[in-house]
């Protein structure tokens, strides 16, 4: 049986993690080109955390509870059957992307470096997936171009609070009709990040992330309540049905069910 570690607190380290800023008191952009720049630098290591090897090593006990949940996450994906055009934001190093190729008719998988897509594309060799290296808070699609499928794991909760609706109209306008989309992202649980990391109040919007060179950056870092996630989506006009493991990850899909919700 799985054990539950969500009460689990760590010894703090020497590195603070932590913020107490407002919102207000962060420009948003320069916030924004840290992480990308992070996860740019990030790019060679960033598999590490999900293979909890170095700084995200737990211990076998914490290590086995996280592959187990990942497998849930996995299964709930193949069950959801993603479809037709497929559409992956924040396609990373091809952690998730490489389950989406069977299903496609085509995929395109944008990021907003390059380095995270060289990784992803020699790990998946598939001539079947088309990458574009885009800065996803300015890339739209083409006037012709929708998708039946849009896919993105653990992005959402990178993207500013204000500009939380914006993402998901651009969601909509890269939806073909019919369409679906599955969301994946982070719990707040202090285990599931790097050993010298510690994660601000659930409240904070922004953190400082380490890289294993020391070197440290901001980044955005929202952790959604699956609910009051539902219902902010529901106020946008969105029919979501989320769930959680037992400690790291929420999960999801959903359409867009009525866009008279999104103007009030």
């Amino acid at each position: 049986m799985l054990q539950d570690f969500t009460a689990m607190r760590l010894r703090r380290s020497t590195f603070d993690g932590m913020t107490g800023k407002s919102l207000q008191e962060f420009d948003t952009g320069a916030v924004l080109q840290e992480q990308l720049d992070y996860y740019r630098e990030r790019a060679a290591e960033y598999d590490q955390w999900w293979l909890r090897q170095g700084r995200y090593d737990r211990g076998p006990g914490l290590n086995g509870q996280w592959f187990a949940e990942g497998a849930e996450v996995r299964r709930a994906l193949a069950a959801f059957r993603p479809e037709g055009r497929i559409l992956e934001l924040a396609c990373g190093t091809g952690i998730s992307c490489e389950q989406l190729p069977p299903f496609a008719g085509r995929l395109t998988a944008i990021d907003g470096s390059r380095e995270m897509p060289a990784i992803n594309a020699q790990r998946l060799g598939s001539p079947m997936v088309r990458y574009v290296a885009a800065d996803l808070f300015r890339w739209q699609p083409a006037a012709d171009e929708r998708f039946q499928t849009i896919f993105f794991g653990f992005w959402l909760s990178h993207v500013p609070p204000e500009r939380f609706a914006e993402f998901w109209n651009l969601i909509d306008s890269c939806l073909a009709p019919g369409g679906r989309v599955f969301l994946v992202d982070s719990r707040y649980q202090e285990t599931s990040t790097a050993v010298d990391h510690i994660l601000p109040e659930p409240s904070a919007t922004v953190l400082r992330r380490r890289l294993n060179d020391g070197r440290e950056y901001r980044v955005y870092k929202i952790f959604y309540d699956r609910h009051e996630l539902t219902e902010r989506l529901a106020e946008l006009g969105w029919s979501f049905e989320i769930r959680e493991t037992t400690n790291y990850f929420i999960y999801g899909s959903g359409f867009r069910a009525s866009r008279e919700a999104a103007h009030g």
